[in-house]
């Protein structure tokens, strides 16, 4: 299965579109092997991974080509100087604009699958910025943009201002639509090599 949607590629990075159901690295048990840094790696076998999607959220992925890249891009990540869009439907009607600052952390409670709430004592800070873009049949579309990257935290903050993201099947009613509604639409970096700015984007397949 070699069916790996190249939407941008370079002497040092690849970028990809992940399609929903698919996990980005291999899980532990023998039934989830299939990822995509594998079949990537039918294509390009130097393709080093930089950071992940949930399994059930489509859309941009950034490989590196080399091990410098991949460090710089991590540097990048880590100091939030890549930019990443999604896009998003939620049940309910959102009325406003807003910034959801809510800090997360992990609910030890839950072993399987990991799961994360809001804890305002001990949780690491959480930022998203959602914008609206459109209400109707009572679920909203929505433009989330992460100012933070913690686990699960555009699903996490949706459903804890009472939006959870439709056929979310950990914080939402998963019988609501055919998959999760969230895709990562767009990302912006400065390319390490030449230091310009370089956008990509998956068209939504919502």
């Amino acid at each position: 299965m070699n069916d790996v949607t190249i939407l941008y590629e370079d002497a040092r990075i690849i970028a990809v579109e992940k399609p929903t159901g698919l996990l980005t690295v291999p899980g532990r048990s023998r039934d989830k092997k299939d990822c995509l840094l594998l079949r990537l790696h039918d294509l390009y076998p130097d393709a080093l991974l930089v950071h992940r999607l949930d399994r059930d959220t489509s859309g941009i992925l950034v490989f590196a080509r080399d091990s410098e890249t991949q460090r710089q891009l991590n540097q990048l990540f880590e100091a939030r100087e890549i930019r990443k869009t999604y896009v998003a439907i939620v049940n309910g009607s959102v009325e406003e604009n807003q910034t959801i600052d809510l800090p997360l952390r992990r609910d030890m409670s839950i072993s399987l699958p990991p799961t994360y709430i809001v804890d305002l004592q001990h949780g690491r800070s959480a930022i998203t910025e959602l914008t609206v873009r459109s209400v109707a049949n009572g679920q909203t579309r929505v433009i989330l943009k992460p100012h933070t990257g913690r686990s699960h935290q555009l699903r996490v903050h949706c459903q804890a201002i009472g939006h959870p993201i439709v056929g979310d099947p950990i914080y939402g009613d998963p019988t609501c639509g055919e998959r999760l509604m969230l895709h990562a639409h767009k990302l912006s970096f400065r390319h390490p090599a030449t230091n310009d700015i370089y956008a990509v984007e998956s068209k939504v397949p919502f």
